[in-house]
């Protein structure tokens, strides 16, 4: 019997929703959007760094090495200005990122050099000054092998694991995928929910015999589903247009979807259940998720976090799925190496079911 109400609730959800002019459309429309605009203009990808060079040596050794960032993929020799405080002013008025000061007699001690970074963009400047350093030595290695001196054997052999061209695609796609779930899974059940709160169609069914269980249940199943068509659009979007194709089991991502959507759905169900208007709904929801894109590791690595940061993660169920998805992607990692990650899941997700059925309540009936 509750089988069957289940059943003509789903039915009467599923009609809603087709009928709705935005949801049918979010669900197609946001995730195809995201992951063909997103990856193409959000990069941590440095290119043209503008480098101006304080040349004091004008030696053949000092026109090489500026010779050589000009010639660098990522570095452009935009300025050589005589002296020190012109370069800075270049950078002071936007013109110059990086300022590399090459000192006079360069050429016959190898003395230091210096290198200064534009802070204002911490990224650009970190990176475009590894890339002058980085410039600048090679340059000197090979002159001293053309020279036949010994060249210092001291430099590490550098190799990026699971992701050896830092293509940035790479680590965004994944994250993307969890973006899409949040929100979608979390939203779309909380806005459908009240809304019908505001329209009064749910007084009845609080007169019903309908337990509060199979209510929740037919709320939160349309939602779960699509949780699962949001990331088969993004695997097939990623290996498609981006290559990006998981390294391990679509299982595991599935499974960790289902988890995510129940975790999501859940919490969207339960703030519903305690907002009296859409407006109530939207604020409680942002603030949720946007605490669990800041410190679930989506945008800034939880291991850069100070350590009573880093606990407070554990209690952000989304930082869970990032791992899995990034884990299951990049290295091909199987369930039995992140079995602690899908028990996390798995416990959040009988909680925020719980509660979602817990705090529903009716008037009378069941």
């Amino acid at each position: 019997m509750q089988l069957r109400t289940l059943g003509a609730l789903l039915r009467k959800e599923l009609v809603m929703i087709l009928h709705n002019p935005l949801i049918p459309r979010m669900i197609v429309a946001l995730p195809v959007m995201a992951l063909l605009v997103v990856p193409l203009v959000a990069t941590f990808d440095v290119k043209n760094v503008e480098v101006a060079v304080v040349d004091d040596d004008h030696s053949q050794l000092s026109r090489r090495i500026v010779a050589d960032l000009d010639a660098s993929p990522e570095l452009v020799v935009t300025a050589l200005p005589p002296t020190h405080a012109e370069a800075i002013q270049l950078v002071e008025q936007g013109r110059a990122d990086v300022v590399l000061s090459i000192p006079l007699h360069f050429e016959r001690n190898l003395s230091e050099i210096d290198v200064e970074a534009n802070g204002v963009n911490a990224t650009k400047g970190m990176l475009g000054m590894q890339y002058v350093v980085s410039s600048v030595g090679s340059t000197l290695r090979n002159v001293a092998r053309e020279q036949g001196r010994d060249v210092a054997a001291d430099d590490a052999s550098v190799i990026y694991r699971f992701n050896p061209t830092l293509n940035f695609r790479h680590y965004m796609v994944p994250a993307l995928m969890v973006f899409l779930v949040i929100m979608i899974c979390g939203f779309l059940p909380a806005l459908n929910l009240v809304s019908e709160k505001e329209t009064g169609t749910i007084e009845a069914m609080n007169v019903t015999p309908v337990s509060r269980t199979v209510f929740v249940l037919s709320k939160l199943i349309p939602f779960w589903v699509t949780g699962l068509i949001v990331v088969t659009v993004g695997i097939i979007i990623g290996s498609t247009v981006y290559g990006v194709v998981p390294a391990g089991s679509l299982g595991g991502i599935y499974l960790a979807t289902v988890l995510l959507s129940l975790v999501m759905s859940g919490l969207g169900v339960t703030i519903a259940n305690k907002s009296a208007t859409m407006l109530q709904t939207i604020f409680v929801m942002f603030a949720f998720i946007i605490i669990f894109q800041l410190m679930g590791g989506l945008l800034t690595p939880i291991g850069s976090m100070p350590e009573w940061a880093q606990c407070l993660t554990y209690a952000i169920p989304p930082r869970f799925f990032n791992e899995i998805m990034r884990a299951i992607y990049l290295k091909g990692a199987g369930f039995g190496e992140l079995r602690s990650q899908f028990l996390w899941l798995t416990v959040y997700a009988i909680l925020a079911v719980t509660c979602a059925a817990v705090t529903y309540k009716k008037r009378s009936g069941g």
